[in-house]
């Protein structure tokens, strides 16, 4: 089953980087993100990746067509015509399609312009920005048991502040800190979609999580996938730098292989 992940935005919100380069490819310890989430999804046996690109598609295509040089040893003898020697390759056993979809493409839109690399076979996909401990195997074999055409997987996000208890008076009753209880589910990507889903795909200004989503639930086609553990997203150099920690202190739940 191919996995296509989404790297196509501008990452706005976390621009001190962006400028330079697609938010995929902002660096958690030495990697990509992106790396990151492709290294998670070849643990459970997906190694064939399609790529949505867009905003700066050079820098990932210029990474993964240098991928031997970023991860190995390499002798380059100029008295020999140049000649190039890769030492100790690391290189994965992926399969990854680079695909230009535009530059202000929206999210439904670039899944739109992959279908002809899907083969129409179901697939998996997520965003290119964020990184979990979502059970791969479990995910497929719930979207698989209950035969609707997309399942995303649902996550609760934590409170960042305190959290009061207030009475119509307005006085306040309790005062506690946040839990892991406070939050709201919001969907958290990595997903699986069937073929069905392109016919949901209007043109290039398609949101994936608007007009596509809010049908597919109308019609009584989008699960969910209750995630208790770890997702985070990279929105933010805050988010940036909490993944960094957790990466650098042997603590990032999704480093399982």
């Amino acid at each position: 089953m191919k996995v296509v992940i989404l790297a196509g935005g501008l990452g706005t919100r976390i621009s001190e980087d962006s400028h330079l380069r697609p938010k995929p490819m902002i660096s958690i310890g030495d990697m990509p993100i992106l790396w990151h989430i492709m290294k998670y999804y070849s643990h459970y046996g997906f190694n064939e990746f399609v790529i949505c690109c867009g905003y700066k598609a050079f820098v990932i295509k210029e990474y993964f067509a240098s991928y031997y040089l970023h991860l190995s040893d390499v002798t380059f003898d100029f008295s020999c015509e140049n000649q190039m020697t890769i030492h100790n390759n690391t290189a994965e056993n992926w399969k990854v399609t680079l695909v230009d979809t535009g530059l202000h493409t929206m999210t439904g839109g670039r899944i739109k312009r992959i279908r002809p690399y899907t083969n129409e076979e179901p697939f998996m996909m997520t965003y290119g920005d964020g990184v979990s401990d979502v059970d791969l195997n479990a995910l497929l074999a719930f979207h698989r048991s209950h035969g609707k055409i997309l399942t995303l997987t649902a996550a609760g996000i934590k409170q960042r502040f305190g959290v009061l208890e207030i009475d119509d008076d307005g006085e306040i009753r309790a005062f506690r800190e946040k839990s892991g209880h406070d939050g709201s589910q919001i969907n958290a990507g990595f997903m699986v979609i069937e073929p069905g889903f392109f016919e949901y795909l209007k043109d290039d200004f398609t949101v994936l999580e608007k007009e596509p989503m809010e049908a597919l639930a109308a019609n009584g086609h989008l699960m969910a996938y209750q995630h208790d553990g770890f997702w985070q997203c990279m929105d933010t150099q805050r988010d940036r730098h909490l993944l960094e920690e957790l990466w650098n202190e042997g603590q990032a739940p999704w480093k399982v292989w």
